[in-house]
């Protein structure tokens, strides 16, 4: 069925199961009524001479008290399911002052699908958009009266429609790669959704829904107290029988407001929304690309690139140029982009620059000496120049605390400083220790370092402190045989984000933690839910390790022994840079007034970041490889005459000559999986790379 019939038959669905959520509401009352009716019922009777005697005084008793408990009970899980914040999306608001033509196209969209208008709009770092309900009275109050009689929709008082409309969420990346067509297009059948919202059963369902799924996460943070501890227990066994109970209900209502939201919005530039649909997918896998491959790295280094939205457009204008259908995505970049509806686009983009650092790598909420933005002209030199060579001054210091030479018997003056050469010799030399077991403590590192250094060397002194400060590289006549010190395993006790009973999707799945782009009004899972303690990302209390984990062994398990202890100490390191850098990152909010564009830190809790990583620890392998390859890339800048870059696609790169060069991975992973360093040494050659000569380091 098409048309208003469709409308009709899913708007019918959605009401239908919405009464069903309600009716497992009131069953509940029901059973929570129940101990007090038959408490009624036998006081009545007592009084009344009808149920006399002491065996019914005794049960009179005993059921007035068992209705007394049931009914505190009851009152309890109602009023934490009644007060207790639902979770929000962490947002940035857009004020209509400074994107009056997105609220005009939004308002149109409403008046010509006969729908009431949201009540608001904002922007996420993420690659969808949806309706939000942000009516609950934790979530601040109502829009500004000024506002109301423009953005109400048709039918009924417009302050009253307004404080009750959903906030229109739209992903940043939509905006700067879709021109306003297609963003139209996208956000129809988005907008349509706010006329089943406005129904009083599926809006009564919803509340009751979200009701329950903050109970769940206020139940779940727990209390240190006895009785705390079994309140909260019976609250989450209470909330999530119910949640268990409306689940299935409430999954068919959401797909029924969707269908009727879809088939409302087929007759708004149907043609067109197939075009965007593409465009979306696109957006997605340029937005996820950037992410890992760009931003990242800037982030780990205490740069927020500021202009994240701008490269997107970027990376996918990049795309489209390596795609058969370059010509066909050229032609629509001719029209206008859909970040012309903003004012200033790039206050904007700055904004949801910085909420992305702080979603997905748990970076502060505000620039300090630590934590500055970069724009793109700058991130070679910013990012990709010191990245590299922060990696090769922790491999190089590494070296030093397992006791390896820098520079090799008989060698000339002057090449004892920080040289490639010295990682190729010490991880291609044959290990006459391959066949050992890595042990904790100083003893792994004792046996290292009289393999390196010959039977007569010393080996590290058993009471040395662990916590000694590690040899300077630049210092060749620096103390190389102090014990590594212990590490934190930072991995040890992570903690999933949101409810411990449902785990939430990781970013990279769009289908996972959005629905379809026509299901735009399914629920949401919560971000930022307040209820959970999570410990700050790298900042875990857990016990002292002195031994990889046992992930960390598999992933080693192919390597030589060298670079296995070399990668447990590069992780160790690692662990303690985070350890000692993460105090400055997770401090609050500054209570001063901030910029007009923002982040809504009232609206979600940022106690817990990053609340979605995007890439999960990375092994000792990979750590390995990393430092390596930066290693070689500082040999290649400093003897060769490359230059750092940035490729949108790929992140940071090597060009030699303004051309990039061969992927380094094979080469490098045989040096570090087999101890072979003949492919590394001939494509060294082949660019005339100096793994001799010293180079600079941070």
């Amino acid at each position: 069925m098409t048309g208003i019939g469709g409308v009709e038959m899913g708007a019918q669905a959605a009401r239908s199961r919405a009464l069903a959520v309600l009716r497992v509401r009131s069953r509940a009352l029901a059973v929570a009524l129940l101990p007090a009716a038959a408490a009624v019922i036998l006081l009545v009777g007592g009084s009344t001479g009808h149920l006399a005697g002491g065996g019914w005084d005794v049960l009179r008793w005993v059921v007035s008290v068992l209705a007394l408990c049931v009914l505190l009970a009851a009152g309890g899980v109602a009023l934490v399911v009644a007060r207790s914040r639902p979770a929000v999306t962490p947002t940035v608001t857009v004020a209509e002052e400074s994107a009056p033509d997105l609220y005009r196209m939004v308002r149109d969209l409403a008046d010509r699908l006969d729908v009431p208008a949201p009540s608001a709009i904002a922007l996420t770092p993420d690659c969808d958009s949806w309706l939000e309900d942000r009516t609950h009275p934790a979530h601040g109050p109502p829009p500004a009266e000024k506002h109301h009689d423009d953005l109400a929709g048709p039918g009924g008082p417009a302050h009253r429609r307004s404080a009750t409309a959903p906030v229109l969420v739209i992903g940043s990346p939509f905006l700067w790669w879709m021109r306003v067509g297609e963003l139209r297009a996208v956000l129809a059948p988005v907008v349509a959704g706010t006329g089943p919202s406005a129904h009083p059963d599926i809006a009564a369902a919803r509340r009751f829904i979200r009701g329950l799924d903050a109970a769940v996460a206020v139940a779940s943070a727990g209390r240190r107290d006895p009785l705390s501890r079994g309140a909260c227990a019976g609250l989450g066994w209470a909330s999530r029988l119910l949640l268990r109970s409306c689940r299935g209900h409430a999954a068919e209502m959401e797909r029924g407001v969707a269908a009727a939201a879809a088939e409302r919005a087929q007759a708004v530039d149907y043609g067109l929304r197939i075009v965007a649909q593409e465009q979306v997918g696109l957006a997605y896998a340029g937005w996820d690309r950037l992410l890992t491959r760009v931003a990242l790295p800037a982030w780990r280094m205490g740069r927020w690139p500021s202009r994240l939205d701008v490269g997107v457009v970027a990376a996918l204008t990049e795309l489209s140029r390596r795609d058969r259908l370059a010509e066909g995505f050229a032609s629509r970049l001719g029209e206008r982009p859909a970040c012309d509806l903003l004012e200033e686009p790039g206050v904007m983009d700055e904004a949801v620059s910085l909420l992305a650092a702080r979603l997905f790598h748990g970076g502060p909420a505000e620039t300090g000496a630590d934590w500055s933005p970069v724009g793109w002209e700058e991130y070679p030199e910013e990012v990709v120049d010191r990245t590299w060579r922060t990696d090769a001054a922790r491999l190089h210091r590494v070296l030093d605390t397992l006791g390896v030479r820098r520079a090799a018997e008989g060698a000339a003056p002057g090449t004892d400083g920080p040289t490639l050469a010295r990682v190729l010799d010490h991880l291609a030399t044959p290990d006459a220790a391959s066949t050992a077991p890595l042990t904790a403590g100083t003893d792994a590192h004792a046996a290292g370092t009289e393999t390196e250094n010959g039977p007569d060397t010393p080996p590290a002194a058993p009471d040395a402190p662990t916590d000694a400060p590690q040899p300077a590289y630049e210092d060749p006549d620096a103390p190389t045989d102090a014990p590594r010190p212990a590490y934190e395993d930072p991995d040890a006790s992570r903690l999933p984000f949101g409810d411990s009973d449902a785990s939430r999707p990781s970013y990279g799945d769009p289908g996972a933690s959005r629905p379809p782009v026509d299901d735009f009004d399914a629920p949401q899972p919560p971000y930022g839910d307040s209820g959970t303690p999570h410990p700050p990302y790298g900042d875990h209390a857990t016990p002292v390790l002195t031994v990889p984990a046992e992930d960390d062994e598999d992933d080693l398990a192919d390597t030589t022994a060298r670079g296995a202890a070399l990668a447990a100490g590069l992780t160790a390191q690692l662990a303690r840079e985070e350890a000692e850098a993460r105090p400055a990152g997770a401090r609050a909010p500054s209570s001063a007034p901030g910029p007009a564009a923002g982040p809504d830190d009232a609206l979600w809790d940022d106690r817990a970041l990053p609340l979605l990583p995007l890439q999960p620890p990375r092994t000792g392998r990979e750590i390995l490889t990393a430092h390596i390859t930066a290693m070689v890339c500082c040999a290649a800048m400093d003897t060769a005459g490359a230059a750092p870059a940035l490729d949108w696609l790929d992140g940071p790169s090597l060009l030699f000559d303004g051309a990039r060069t061969a992927d380094l991975a094979p080469s490098v992973l045989s040096l570090v999986e087999t101890g072979d360093p003949g492919p590394l040494r001939a494509w060294m050659t082949e660019l005339g790379i100096r793994p001799e000569k010293p180079v600079r380091l941070v």
